[in-house]
């Protein structure tokens, strides 16, 4: 018996695909046998993750879409329905975060966009996916949420709430939608070496960056190929009786 994670054959849409833990999720994904369809903001980043695939042997492709857009998200979900008939697995894990800071002093556009992009983006997706999954026979949605979503966030209160809503959102439908055969979890991954922390380690002091790195018991920031790990188990079948649930990554900060 492989005790790797099973794959093979799925057809598995990742939003966010093209840099961190996204990017790390696709390579592990077609590594063990699944097509994946890399969309992002960014076409060059996408283009360059399904590249890299296909050179090892791979099978992927590459969609452009702001998740913020219905219209962008409904046109991703018909490229992808180009590339195969049925989609087993929905990765959204497209999002933004902010810099730490208090409030008040949060602009409004910024909470707004965040809401947007972490939690209206995911709304679209969700809505799409399970759409198509319970005409198919069901499938898989996995919503790439935070160990902010589960706990107080001070300084990223934007952030937070975007996070909390996502988790809601996977509880909710999970519970809507196990009699049709469709699972949906989230991951609740701490600060994780990505494109993304390390924007926000760029602009804090020497304290603020060893304090966020610092801020779980391991003392490390988690690599995304230790997040791609959980995806790839929840995206096979070994996952199969598992719905409704937020899968903490954390390096013990919860704990």
């Amino acid at each position: 018996m492989n005790p790797v994670a099973d794959v093979k054959g799925k057809h598995i849409l990742i939003t966010g695909g093209g840099s961190g833990i996204g990017a790390a999720s696709a390579r592990l994904l077609s590594e063990r046998g699944a097509l994946v369809g890399v969309a992002d903001l960014n076409l060059d980043n996408a283009q360059n993750v399904v590249e890299e695939i296909q050179s090892s042997g791979g099978k992927a492709y590459a969609v452009a879409v702001d998740v913020t857009s219905p219209e962008q998200v409904k046109g991703m979900f018909d490229s992808a329905f180009a590339q195969a008939a049925k989609i087993d697995v929905i990765i959204n894990n497209a999002g933004i975060d902010h810099m730490p800071a208090p409030l008040t002093e949060v602009d409004d556009a910024m909470f707004m966009k965040n809401l947007q992009v972490n939690l209206a983006g995911v709304w679209y997706c969700m809505k799409n996916a399970l759409t198509h999954m319970t005409a198919t026979g069901g499938g898989h949605i996995i919503n790439i949420a935070s160990v902010a979503g589960l706990r107080s966030a001070p300084m990223i209160s934007a952030y937070s709430a975007s996070k909390h809503g996502v988790i809601g959102l996977t509880k909710s439908a999970a519970v809507e939608y196990a009699r049709a055969n469709i699972r949906i979890n989230a991951v609740c991954p701490s600060f994780v070496d990505t494109p993304m922390v390390q924007g926000v380690l760029a602009r804090m002091d020497e304290r603020g960056r060893k304090g966020l790195i610092g801020a779980n018991p391991m003392k490390r920031l988690g690599k995304p190929q230790e997040i791609a790990n959980a995806i790839a188990w929840l995206c096979s079948d070994e996952s199969s009786f598992m719905t409704g649930q937020a899968v903490v990554l954390d390096g013990g900060m919860l704990a």
